[in-house]
């Protein structure tokens, strides 16, 4: 097993580049439109992926230096007995939660800190009373830069 797992992390990184750049980015889609939610009835990029490139995928996602605890333990557990279904369900809304949890713990850490600006405390408050999978991410990629620390 660990044999594979080499063999995809390997893969997994001579893919990522390609892949990173041909997928795109939803850092900073707050609400989706009409148009998207109809595209994204009609089916998900992973609908048409085999095992393998679910499990490249995953390996993406494992190594990204964000990934926090919890995604890091649901991904693992996919790729060791994972079914396909399993982990197209998991690419497809499980990660998003996942990350969100992670994201929220990563908030609280930085609210924890007795030095942070009155600023920042309100931001991370308000990231947090939000509460959506994208208010927590942004908060942690450009909200906590804009404030004044």
């Amino acid at each position: 097993m660990r044999l594979t797992r080499a063999t995809l992390a390997v893969a997994a990184g001579a893919l990522a580049p390609a892949l990173l750049l041909s997928t795109p980015s939803l850092a900073g889609a707050a609400t989706p439109s009409p148009a998207a939610v109809a595209a994204a009835d009609a089916g998900s990029p992973y609908d048409e992926m085999d095992a393998d490139d679910l499990r490249i995928a995953i390996l993406r996602i494992l190594a990204d230096p964000d990934s926090g605890k919890r995604v890091t333990r649901e991904a693992n557990e996919l790729l060791d007995d994972g079914t396909v279904e399993e982990m197209r369900a998991w690419l497809e809304t499980g990660y998003r939660l996942a990350q969100a949890e992670d994201d929220s713990v990563a908030i609280a850490r930085i609210l924890a800190d007795p030095n942070i600006s009155d600023a920042l405390r309100a931001a991370a408050n308000a990231a947090l009373d939000d509460n959506t999978p994208e208010a927590l991410r942004y908060f942690l990629e450009v909200g906590q830069y804009e404030v004044d620390s």
